[in-house]
């Protein structure tokens, strides 16, 4: 079993011998507060670089000799060179990258009609992965008494990556837990982040009707060695105890919630972004999730400092199967300013403009935009309410 910080990094590694793989169990990548790391992280001056030439936190060490293994092992569908990548002229500032191999080598999606929709033991789960595409399980240290106890979350390759260090994290997948956001998957992605020391590395969600394409409960991980405007966009208060945010000057504009660290403040948000997306999710409505280290919100910032951690919730049309002719399909990072493109052509011709068309035809129409927006309001105004009862309760006595 591997242990927490200072173990070695082979630990991750697997045997030499096929045959020893499955027979090596899943180590265990232990972790605790103090590898939270909260402070300090920022974009490097020089030109923005891979997490493998980066001073790396002991996760970062783990999660890329493994990654890196497997590449080599040849367990992915294809191997992911470095990525043609251009900046798209523009004040969006669109990170745009030419990953054809993706685009023709994933897997099909599966048959999605409902948000809501059950997981479907036959269909293809996480449960039939082969052995070896699991790097390790995140484990929590045990916390203490009354802080909710994080479920362990195995971190696995996604054999089409996007981008490198690209994973999925996904909760005891034994359970069969269908594509739906839970506060333990939450917490666990945040902290993701947090464990991380490079700037670049992101955590995001689709919902089914969200170009999610296994109904199977997981997050995406991966690095972008690149800024991406949502880090540091302007935002406008939709509260009065400012726990709730429109992100602004986007490519999209999706509700903003903020934390500054480690620390009770996670459990709240995540409570809070899981009351948001449990609510579109019972109305049928799709959603993206974004979670990158990044500014406080309010003025926008071009700070260098990532100060806390941003979380990006995008409600949006459904759309169910691929849009094979597009550029490019809109998703979790594509809403956030990364847009993975399939052709050469389409890489070389793509402007902004044209970008933001693709992504805006997939926002919910203005009136049923406005009808959430009210409803993620008056949802946090009920938890402040709820807060401010317990603290009187807390004081009194009663």
């Amino acid at each position: 079993m591997a242990d927490s910080a200072g173990s070695s990094e082979t630990s991750y590694l697997l045997p030499p011998n096929r045959e020893d793989w499955e027979e090596q169990g899943i180590p265990d990548f232990v972790y605790g507060q103090k590898e939270l790391t909260r402070e300090g992280i920022q974009w490097p001056r020089t030109a923005p670089s891979l997490p493998d030439t980066r001073p790396l936190s002991h996760f970062d060490s783990a999660l890329c000799s493994a990654w890196r293994q497997r590449m080599e092992l040849g367990l992915f569908r294809y191997r992911l060179g470095e990525l043609q990548t251009r900046t798209l002229p523009g004040p969006m500032g669109f990170v745009a990258q030419l990953n054809v191999e993706r685009g023709v080598q994933r897997r099909r999606p599966q048959n999605i009609r409902s948000v809501r929709q059950a997981f479907d033991p036959e269909e293809f789960n996480f449960n039939k992965i082969r052995p070896g595409e699991v790097l390790f399980r995140l484990r929590r240290e045990p916390d203490p008494p009354g802080v909710l106890q994080q479920e362990d979350i195995l971190v696995m390759i996604n054999v089409s990556p996007l981008e490198w260090g690209h994973v999925l994290l996904v909760p005891e997948p034994a359970r069969g837990l269908p594509q739906r956001l839970l506060p333990g998957a939450l917490r666990a992605g945040l902290e993701a982040v947090l464990l991380s020391s490079h700037p670049g590395f992101r955590v995001g969600f689709n919902s089914l009707g969200g170009l999610a394409s296994v109904n199977h409960l997981h997050l995406h991980g991966y690095y972008l060695p690149h800024r991406l405007p949502v880090e540091g966009a302007p935002s406008e208060p939709l509260d009065p105890g400012g726990r709730l945010h429109l992100l602004q000057a986007v490519p999209a504009p999706g509700f903003l919630f903020y934390t500054g660290g480690p620390g009770p403040d996670i459990e709240a948000l995540v409570s809070r972004v899981c009351r948001a997306t449990d609510y579109l999710t019972a109305r049928e409505i799709a959603h993206n999730l974004f979670v990158t280290r990044g500014a406080p919100p309010g003025q926008t910032s071009f700070s260098s400092t990532l100060t806390g951690v941003r979380v990006i919730l995008w409600p949006r049309k459904s759309s169910f199967g691929v849009k094979e002719r597009e550029a490019f399909n809109v998703a979790l990072c594509e809403l956030a300013g990364h847009l993975p493109v399939k052709t050469p052509q389409d890489f070389s011709s793509l402007t902004e403009a044209a970008a933001l068309a693709l992504i805006r035809d997939c926002l919910l129409p203005p009136a049923q935009a406005e009808e959430v927006r009210a409803a993620l309001v008056a949802l946090t105004a009920q938890e402040e309410q709820s807060l401010g009862h317990f603290h009187h309760c807390s004081l009194t006595g009663s």
